[in-house]
């Protein structure tokens, strides 16, 4: 029966739009003495609204040969308008970039090499890449204007609602939705147990959607994992009338500044342990007071804990007193080594790059770890889906969509008091509803942009009972947002989520 609907389907589809063609190869995946023949399958479904076809959404399939049980594993990266290549072609994939093991950029073009630490060693994968990302596309009624195959940005743009959609909190989370079950349903996988993993804003999909998945689409999970996720948006673009942003941003700080050797509160070489504690005591405690107290603070306590800032972060005092304390991720990352012409990376503060305009007030340079790993995930999703799984299409294949990034919206308003939705609360729903799901959390130490203090203070305020708790792993690894570049990182992440999936299934 499930042969005979996708045929259905698939005649359906062809009859007012034919997606591109898909393609498929087989290939050994070998690690530790074991191999795994599988299938990896790259194909488009189309998305409708109203009957109609409405968007393509593009997914990358590697299903193991042996069949049985095994579980599978939808896959995406955030943005949002990124495409699912980080978590593909960086920690996931049969297939990966050769990056140093540090983490740092590697040479151009990349090498590819095998992934020993793909997660295909226990469960089948699906990388999925949400609408306006990757090859997955809009589709756009020429009948409006008789036109077809305009540029991207005309695409993701839109002059009407129609082509914007999926850009929004909502449309997103139910396309994936769509998705996935009618990806279960066109293998027959209806009998699989189902996990979720998502990235950045990506973890802010998967939060919601352990809720969504469960309560509107009937796909029950077996796990979620939640990488570097960005659960609450309140917090990630601190005021001069907030508290919670700043405080999650100084441990980070922290640990970066004794990496650099630039703390006066910590001799190189102290535990990483150590420093972690310590800030994150300070943190929650003299600086909270500080920051919520601002002017009515004696001077003197004033001036002592703002001292104590200043030695914990590395910068200098001054600086830190002429900013109340507020020190914005831009700030430190330019600040903490310019005195040698060195920016810190935004995404992992250990990466550094040269400033080329430190005369420049404001900071006019690129990144050293988002905008600098760009090229290399490129070229290497590139090769995998067009050299070794061979797809072809003159289709640009989108890593990171800028265009999709800032046509984000709320789609689903609410009253104009009422705060952006965050994910804890769905998060927490769904592991209520479902009291055999697990879920995992993870940060790397040195990401400026979801620090991984937000995390655990928003686990600190969920409430969970010991039975939630008991199901909900945080562990952080060393690295920066993308960790798994760094070589130990991957390794000791795969082997937990490895744990993690058998402890879900029943079979640790």
């Amino acid at each position: 029966m499930a042969d005979e609907g996708t045929k259905d389907e698939k005649a359906a589809a062809k009859a007012d739009h034919e997606p591109p063609a898909g393609a498929e190869m087989t290939a050994t995946w070998t690690a530790a003495g074991a191999s795994i023949d599988y299938t990896a399958s790259a194909n488009w479904i189309v998305l409708r609204r109203k009957e109609k076809p409405a968007a393509e959404i593009f997914s990358v399939s590697y299903v193991a040969k042996s069949g049985g049980d095994r579980p599978v594993t939808f896959v995406f990266n955030g943005g949002p308008g990124a495409s699912s290549a980080y978590l593909h072609m960086g920690a996931v994939g049969p297939s990966r970039v050769a990056f140093p093991a540090d983490g740092t950029l590697p040479r151009l073009p990349p090498l590819l090499v095998s992934n020993e630490e793909s997660w295909l060693a226990f469960t089948d994968l699906v990388f999925v890449d949400p609408v306006g990302t990757g090859f997955s596309r809009v589709i756009e009624d020429d009948s409006k204007d008789g036109t077809s195959g305009k540029d991207r940005k005309k695409q993701a743009d839109g002059d009407d609602g129609e082509a914007r959609e999926y850009f929004g909190y909502k449309r997103d989370l139910e396309s994936l939705c769509e998705f996935m079950g009618r990806w279960l349903s066109g293998h027959g996988r209806w009998g699989s147990a189902v996990f979720i993993a998502g990235e950045s804003y990506g973890g802010y999909r998967v939060g919601r959607l352990v809720r969504m998945l469960q309560e509107t689409t009937g796909i029950g999970l077996s796990g979620a994992v939640l990488i570097s996720p960005a659960l609450e948006f309140a917090s990630l673009s601190p005021t001069d009338y907030d508290v919670l942003g700043w405080i999650d941003l100084v441990p980070t700080m922290a640990i970066a500044a004794v990496h650099h050797q630039r703390s006066r509160a910590f001799a190189a070489g102290t535990p990483r342990e150590d420093v972690l504690e310590e800030a994150e005591r300070f943190a929650t405690g003299d600086y909270a007071t500080l920051l919520t107290r601002g002017a009515s603070m004696p001077a003197a306590e004033r001036e002592r804990i703002l001292g104590r800032l200043a030695d914990l972060i590395g910068l200098p005092a001054d600086m830190v007193a002429r900013s109340e304390g507020r020190i914005t991720i831009r700030m430190f990352t330019r600040e903490l080594l310019r005195d040698e012409r060195k920016v810190l990376g935004l995404y992992d503060a250990t990466i550094t790059t040269t400033d080329p305009f430190p005369d420049r007030e404001a900071f006019a340079g690129p990144d050293a770890t988002l905008a600098g790993i760009g090229p290399a995930y490129t070229t290497a999703i590139n090769r995998q889906l067009r050299s070794e799984i061979g797809v072809e299409t003159d289709r640009e294949y989108v890593v990171l969509s800028y265009e999709v990034n800032e046509l984000w919206r709320d789609d689903a308003p609410e009253h104009f008091f009422t705060p952006p939705v965050g994910a804890t609360d769905d998060f927490r729903y769904g592991m209520s509803l479902n009291p055999h799901m697990k879920a995992f959390i993870t940060h790397g130490r040195y990401d400026l942009v979801t620090p991984y203090y937000a995390s655990d203070r928003l686990r600190n305020l969920m409430r969970l009972d010991s039975g939630m708790a008991s199901r909900l792993t945080v562990r952080h690894f060393a690295g920066g947002h993308m960790f798994y570049a760094w070589e130990q990182s991957r390794r000791e992440f795969t082997a937990a989520i490895a744990a993690f999936v058998a402890d879900a299934l029943g079979t640790a």
